[in-house]
């Protein structure tokens, strides 16, 4: 099975057995999920969680739980705009700063409230939060397939605002959770922690991060698209 096979597998079971939720149709996207609100209330409980001040978060919907949690705890909240469109694509979101946080961490309103920055205006990052389609218990994910959650990883690796200690965690439901998944290939992101609504995985994960941004892995196309890219590169 391949990653577009596996993809194709979870969607069609989450729209199968009602699990998936709006916004419709899960496929093609990190699908959200039912219950997703007590995988993010879970996450919550880590050590690693309570300890960080500063949270990297994808913008998907199955996160939004976990990025309207991370504010009202005080947490600065770090979302990446769609596709990197920009040159400062990470948007800053600071609690203090605003009055309606749960507003603040949709897609649809962060721009009222987000200040872009450049990765390297960011400050260290304590804790990372990725979207997946599916994840094992050894760590190894599968997102969408755009590779975008990888690669804003590797920018920020590359400007040393996350490291190996950075705990790195992804929110699934339980069916999302496979026994095996498509080789990990060098610039895929394995996970530290996978949590469902019912539990907490640590994976122990034998897979390497990225130690940067792998040039020739990216072709000239996706370069060009993204204007953070062509100011980064060598």
């Amino acid at each position: 099975m391949d990653k577009a096979d596996l993809r194709d597998r979870i969607w069609s079971r989450l729209e199968d057995e009602g699990i998936a939720r709006f916004p419709f149709p899960p496929h093609g996207r990190i699908p959200n999920f039912a219950s997703a609100g007590k995988a993010a209330d879970r996450l919550a409980e880590l050590p690693e969680w309570k300890d960080a001040s500063v949270i990297k978060a994808n913008p998907d919907a199955p996160q939004l739980p976990v990025r309207r949690r991370a504010l009202r705890e005080g947490k600065v909240v770090y979302m990446a705009q769609p596709r990197l469109r920009d040159e400062k694509p990470f948007m800053k979101l600071d609690p203090t700063e605003i009055e309606d946080t749960d507003a603040a961490a949709t897609v649809s309103k962060m721009d009222r409230y987000a200040e872009p920055v450049a990765p390297d205006e960011m400050p260290d990052v304590d804790f990372v939060v990725s979207g997946s389609v599916a994840v094992t218990e050894d760590g190894a994910r599968v997102g969408k397939g755009e590779g975008y959650s990888d690669l804003e990883f590797a920018v920020l690796r590359a400007l040393g605002a996350v490291d190996d200690e950075t705990t790195i965690a992804t929110t699934v439901h339980e069916v999302q959770v496979v026994e095996e998944a498509p080789a990990v290939e060098a610039h895929d992101v394995p996970m530290d922690v996978v949590v469902t609504p019912e539990r907490v995985v640590r994976t122990e994960s034998p897979y390497e991060r990225p130690t940067g941004i792998d040039w020739d892995a990216l072709p000239d196309e996706k370069i060009e698209e993204i204007p953070l890219l062509q100011r980064l590169r060598p």
